[in-house]
């Protein structure tokens, strides 16, 4: 585009990634569908299927930090200790999905992909009624094992892994929906940097994507707090499900 590379990429196209980064930090507070903004553009910047995955998922721990910072008052407003095993459990599960991901291999990854993105856009829509489901109680057992399998796959692809959180929260925890907002964003950010650093060791990382992604993020998930406040819930979230399949349909095809 402009003949101009840092480390190895177009100026050009890094700076298309920060404003998609900017995107993905917005979207991914208010919906949990972060990645179905960032791996696309990722997969047509010319990265691989699992380089974009490992790119991503680095990127993405920035949407933690900037939705974080923002809302440390609401992080900070439960029990210190019950906060400390959530989040030593989401480090848990991000390093072990991080590592089945590199294990399974590219093939395994693009067949499974599309499936994933599938069904995080229907928990997305049927999120509401998902809601409605916790009238019977808070369910600690399903809480804590979903969170493990939540961060797990977080760390595998994470496409919709908010998604599925704010359901299980919504559903077997105590939780209102604005705290379980914010909590997401900061288990799953703790979730994507365990396993980044394991991809930093053993995964295909594109630094130059990563890092752009990364500071668009920040900005993104900032913002994203505030956003929220604006934007009809039920409208964002149809469209971005509408998204999730388009690009699940992609995929398919491609």
């Amino acid at each position: 585009m402009t003949g101009i590379d840092i480390l190895g990429m177009d100026i050009g196209v890094l700076g298309l990634i920060v404003l998609a980064g900017v995107g993905t930090g917005i979207v991914g507070y208010l919906t949990g569908l972060a990645s179905l903004v960032s791996y696309p553009v990722l997969l047509a910047a010319g990265l691989s299927p699992v380089a974009a995955n490992v790119s991503n998922t680095l990127g993405l721990v920035g949407v933690g930090v900037g939705s974080t910072a923002r809302a440390m008052r609401t992080v900070t407003g439960g029990s210190g200790r019950t906060l400390a095993a959530q989040l030593l459990v989401a480090a848990v599960g991000g390093g072990l999905g991080a590592t089945l991901l590199l294990v399974a291999g590219e093939s395994s990854f693009e067949a499974i992909v599309p499936w994933l993105v599938v069904l995080a856009s229907a928990l997305l829509l049927l999120s509401p009624r998902i809601s409605r489901m916790r009238r019977e109680g808070p369910n600690p057992v399903v809480y804590w094992v979903g969170l493990f399998l939540v961060c797990c796959y977080g760390g595998y692809f994470g496409a919709g892994a908010g998604v599925m959180y704010l359901a299980l929260a919504l559903i077997a925890s105590s939780d209102l929906f604005t705290r379980a907002m914010v909590i997401k964003s900061l288990l799953l950010g703790v979730s994507n940097l365990i396993a980044s650093l394991i991809f930093i060791g053993f995964g295909p990382v594109n630094w130059a994507a990563a890092i752009a992604l990364g500071l668009g993020c920040v900005v993104g998930g900032n913002f994203g707090p505030v956003i929220q406040r604006l934007i009809p819930e039920t409208l964002l979230r149809i469209i971005v499900a509408a998204g999730g399949f388009f690009l699940a349909g992609w995929l398919w095809l491609r």
